[in-house]
């Protein structure tokens, strides 16, 4: 058994219409995002067992693409008493680049990938720049240096992190896309990461706008809740609406998706 926590490090203001694929009515209301990124700890072991899942943004990335940082990735890791250089595995769900900078903070790490995410972020789609926007050219070569040093596993759809770990590629926001599967005390909690954005994405079934395929995003919601076991245990990837759920550990930014929501 796992624990899972989700850690807020930056926000951006939207509004509704930005945030699906066919705008909702009503659309003209604000609806923000927030950004996380999570770690998974087996209770009772050591700081080594920690498992990272994306990396987040730095404040200069922040800058440049106009989010706020609430708190840097580092201090998120230190205010859970985590040491970057002494944790041994990151998943990567995909590589843009709020879910893959700050690679260089685990010097240590294998990184966790789909095959298809490396081969979508280095090939021909990447010749559009409505494909490639939401990526960083220096964290995609970040990743294929850690590749070239040894320190990165390829999964081929399903793999296993560790006991009660596993990924599963999804595909439609990217077509390496891949979700979390996490046992846990309450179940398996399945981080969804961009499978969908919000926890409306999958309810009304209207995707976020950011999409390669409409179809894998579309089947990777109904993926999510099967893997999950329950609908209720299913976490999307930015939805403020995660810190009114779910109960806090340690300060208002940490989130314990382990415990029952609230």
């Amino acid at each position: 058994m796992w624990e899972v926590f989700a850690l807020r490090y930056a926000t951006q203001e939207r509004m509704a219409r930005e945030n699906f694929l066919h705008p909702p009515d009503p659309h003209d209301q604000p609806m923000p995002m927030d950004y996380f990124f999570w770690l998974l700890r087996r209770p009772g072991g050591s700081g080594g067992e920690d498992i990272i899942v994306d990396t987040g943004f730095t404040p200069e990335m922040a800058q440049a693409r106009k989010r706020r940082v609430i708190r840097p990735v580092p201090a998120g890791l230190a205010a859970l008493g985590v040491d970057p250089a002494s944790v041994r595995d990151v998943v990567i769900t995909h590589l843009h680049y709020d879910h893959a900078g700050n690679l260089a903070l685990f010097p240590n790490a294998l990184f966790h990938l789909q095959e298809r995410e490396m081969a979508f972020a280095t090939g021909a789609n990447m010749c559009f720049s409505c494909l490639r926007v939401a990526f960083e050219v220096e964290d995609v070569v970040a990743m294929v240096r850690a590749l070239y040093a040894d320190r990165v596993r390829f999964h081929d759809g399903e793999g296993a992190i560790a006991p009660g770990v596993s990924v599963h590629r999804v595909g439609g926001h990217t077509d390496g896309l891949q979700m979390v599967r996490v046992e846990t005390a309450r179940g398996p909690v399945v981080l969804a990461s961009d499978a969908s954005h919000f926890y409306a994405n999958m309810e009304r079934e209207n995707p976020f706008p950011i999409v390669f395929n409409v179809g894998e995003m579309a089947r990777g919601w109904h993926a999510a809740r099967k893997l999950a076991g329950d609908a209720a245990r299913v976490i999307p990837g930015h939805d403020p609406e995660i810190r009114r759920r779910y109960p806090t550990a340690g300060d208002d930014e940490i989130f314990a998706l382990h415990l029952p929501p609230r």
